[in-house]
């Protein structure tokens, strides 16, 4: 072992040298070439005859390198002789070295201060900030950090609330109850026995039944419906999904596929939780596609009903909700068929289970069992084996057939009337974005509190910084918390869209339900990941519900229509506008109409435009907009081309557009990120607070500029940016999400999320000073 003495420690012409020595075996192994620098420059300055083995003795031999203890002895030795030095002395190790020896009375001569200073740049421990290493024993105790809103916040959640503020005030408070707070230890059969109990409390409150008429004791208001569920999305979603599946899908379907029979029959008794109910759409062998299912309906003239029946395993209907335990009614979706004639899918109510128990007559029902997420719903499968349900079963509101067989309905064509029946998967997607939109609002306002007040690391003796600050952490959390405000106007949009829908104008909020709830859900997946991995290991704990949250909403993305299947939906919608639009000019529309878009690509593409790079450019609106509109159009007008031209070979349609389903798709997602953007700005011009409109505009221009960045490759490739213009973008949206973060957290709570809802222990403030401790 080495035998480094105090004698050593202690001698005048070696203690220069040491600061950068013990620096240099304290940051790992000393190198060879690392010794021969070292042994080169004390030569020089001293002369040949200088033996740096003589001087430096074993501390400079890898061989046999010094023990901790001595390292620890080393460095008190040179901290108690540095407590006489002026600040200026300390300002590198080579004037620390100079300091040293000076007060040991060894003046050192110029060479050799040269030599102390070429020593430190050769081994790269040079700078104040090795000094600041060698002499600062501690950091300083940290200090909890306050962020000042520039915003009044409960003005901001006014505005996010909207017209039904009190509704979610209301539902906000039944959530904060005791018998709503999480449990994380609940077997399967004790969760969904606790999911059916909250949602009783919930129609005890007289929230389930807010859509239904006032004469069935609800509300008559949709609005306020959809606003409750949204709210009730703070809290657990196996209790939201319940709640949708009895009030919005089983309760929706007669309500809006029933007739005033059938609402005075069972509405009342839906909204209280009297008659639990499934929803039974999907079946195993036909998910997405309802046209095809093949439960099948005949109608018996004999004894006036329809006869239930599942032809084979691949027809049960699968996964439906309250199905394995709680549910005693379906509203089942199957072909109508009467004699030879087939007339499509329409919604029977079929009763499944008696009160007690006991399933009915004819009806199999068998537990889907464990899932990824959402445990305290009983998602089951249902069999039918020539189930008999009287004819005024049908839910008739759009056809009706009387007690001879006879089929009528207003809406001639079958196609049409297909679309209207499945009108109720339209508040069924808009609760879904809603829902999702809550569970990602939950995960950013745990993630960036955790982040504001969680340190780690730091300069040498100053206090770590709390995560939020970096750079890094920026670009994860702020784009997505932008995005999330941007998500809110636009979904408000849709849910005033769908509560005032009209005939004329149905599929087009159909399609805009299909894009915003596939954008939301991935948001949501995206975001809640993101979030959980920005909290590290602490989010990792079911306490901090990440894992809940990452499970339950994983369902989102597919259920209610897959997003990818909705995406087609959409883009078929907007080419089928598209064809029509054109279908209604004349010759001189289309040859104007080329040529306007002509002229404005030939704009957008100038030179000065894809190279501009200045800020005010950047962050002007008219720019965002042109970017995203652009892109729409220019997608738009290839893909129409791209089907025309394989058409025109004679390939099929449905064969056409399977070989362009990503450009469909690119589509669909340019569309709809459109479509937020333009709600996030005509939301911020009604706004009459000016320091909200302010921090409201910095969310919607990162918005804007993260989804062409994002989306940089398409615009380079198509000419529309510049290489300099996408880096300013990529420096501005660096900037933006530096300021965004100071108003993160007033952002976050601005969301009115409970803090019993909300739930995690890392997201409150007095755990982070104990985390920080």
């Amino acid at each position: 072992m080495a035998n480094h003495n105090n004698r050593h420690i202690a001698d005048s012409e070696l203690i220069a040298f040491l600061p950068m020595v013990y620096l240099a075996w304290a940051d790992g192994e000393l190198s060879s070439d690392e010794i021969q620098a070292i042994c080169s420059k004390l030569a020089a300055a001293r002369g040949p005859e200088a033996d740096c083995k003589s001087r430096l003795g074993s501390w400079l031999d890898p061989e046999q390198p010094p023990t901790a203890t001595e390292l620890q002895t080393l460095l008190a030795t040179i901290r108690r002789h540095a407590a006489g030095l002026a600040p200026a002395e300390k300002i590198s190790l080579s004037r620390l070295g100079i300091g040293l020896a000076r007060l040991k009375g060894s003046v050192l001569s110029a060479a050799e201060e040269a030599a102390l200073e070429e020593i430190e740049t050769a081994i790269g421990i040079s700078g104040d900030e090795a000094t600041r290493l060698l002499l600062v024993p501690l950091r300083p105790s940290e200090e909890s950090v306050e962020y000042a809103a520039d915003f009044e916040i409960a003005t901001m959640t006014r505005l996010l609330d909207g017209e039904h503020a009190a509704v979610r005030a209301r539902v906000r408070e039944i959530l904060t109850r005791p018998e709503f707070a999480y449990e994380y230890d609940l077997n399967r059969a004790a969760y969904r026995e606790k999911t059916l109990r909250l949602c009783r409390l919930l129609a005890a409150e007289g929230i389930g039944a807010l859509s239904f008429p006032k004469t069935q004791g609800g509300s008559d208001d949709m609005s306020a419906f959809v606003a409750a569920f949204e709210t009730l999305a703070f809290g657990d979603l196996s209790l939201v999904i319940k709640f949708g599946v009895q009030f919005g899908l089983f309760g929706g379907s007669i309500l809006e596929l029933g007739s005033e029979d059938h609402h005075a029959k069972y509405l009342a008794r839906v909204g209280s939780l009297d008659l639990p109910g499934c929803f039974a759409m999907t079946e195993t062998g036909h998910g997405s596609n309802v046209y095809d299912v093949e439960t099948v309906a005949h109608y018996d003239r004999a004894t006036d009903e329809f006869v239930i029946h599942t032809p084979h395993d691949g027809a049960r209907k699968d996964y439906i909700g309250n199905a394995a335990l709680h549910g005693q009614m379906a509203t089942v979706f199957a072909q109508l068929s009467i004699g030879e004639a087939a007339h499509g899918v329409h919604a029977f109510l079929v009763p499944i289970r008696h009160p007690n128990g006991g399933t009915a007559d004819g009806i199999k029902i068998e537990d889907c069992g464990e899932k990824m997420g959402l445990n305290g719903i009983d998602n089951g499968r249902i069999w039918f084996d020539h189930v008999r349900i009287p004819r005024t079963n049908l839910l008739d509101r759009f056809a009706q057939v009387d007690s001879e067989g006879t089929y009528t309905s207003a809406i001639l064509s079958p196609s049409k009337r297909f679309f209207t029946m499945l009108g109720t998967l339209v508040g069924g997607r808009v609760s879904v974005a809603l829902a999702a939109l809550s569970a990602g609002k939950s995960a950013l306002a745990i993630a960036v509190r955790y982040g504001a007040g969680r340190r780690q690391f730091g300069p040498v003796g100053e206090r770590e910084r709390v995560i939020l600050d970096y750079r890094t952490h920026q670009l994860r959390l702020m784009p997505r918390l932008a995005t999330t405000y941007a998500l809110d106007f636009a979904l408000k949009h849709l849910a005033l869209a769908y509560t005032a829908a009209t005939e004329e104008n149905r599929r087009e909020v159909e399609g805009l339900a299909a894009g915003l709830k596939a954008f939301a859900t991935w948001h949501a997946t995206d975001t809640i990941q993101t979030c959980r991995e920005a909290c590290g290991g602490q989010g990792y704990l079911a306490e901090n519900r990440f894992a809940a949250l990452k499970a339950d909403t994983d369902i989102f993305t597919t259920f209610e229509g897959d997003n990818t299947v909705l995406m087609q939906l959409l883009a078929k919608g907007l080419l089928t506008g598209y064809k029509r639009q054109f279908s209604e000019m004349n010759w001189l529309g289309m040859v104007r109409h080329f040529a306007e878009g002509a002229a404005a690509r030939v704009a957008e593409q100038n030179p000065v435009i894809t190279r501009k790079t200045d800020t005010d450019h950047l962050l002007d609106r008219e720019f965002h907009f042109g970017a995203l509109e652009w892109r729409q159009d220019h997608l738009m007008s290839t893909l129409a081309r791209r089907l025309k031209s394989r058409l025109d070979r004679g390939l099929d349609s449905f064969e056409a557009l399977i070989e362009v389903q990503d450009h469909a798709l690119a589509l669909a997602q340019a569309h709809t990120e459109f479509i937020i953007l333009e709600q996030f700005s005509a939301a911020i011009e009604t706004c009459e607070d000016p320091a909200v409109v302010t921090v409201l505009t910095q969310l919607c221009d990162l918005y804007a500029l993260h989804r062409i960045h994002l989306d940089r490759g398409w615009f380079l490739e198509q000419g529309y940016l510049e290489s300099n213009k996408s880096k300013a973008i990529r420096k501005l949206i660096n900037r933006l999400c530096a300021e965004v973060r100071e108003q993160a957290i007033p952002l976050v709570d601005a969301f009115g999320i409970p803090e019993a809802c909300l739930g995690a222990p890392i997201a409150r403030p007095s755990y982070l000073s104990v985390l920080n401790s």
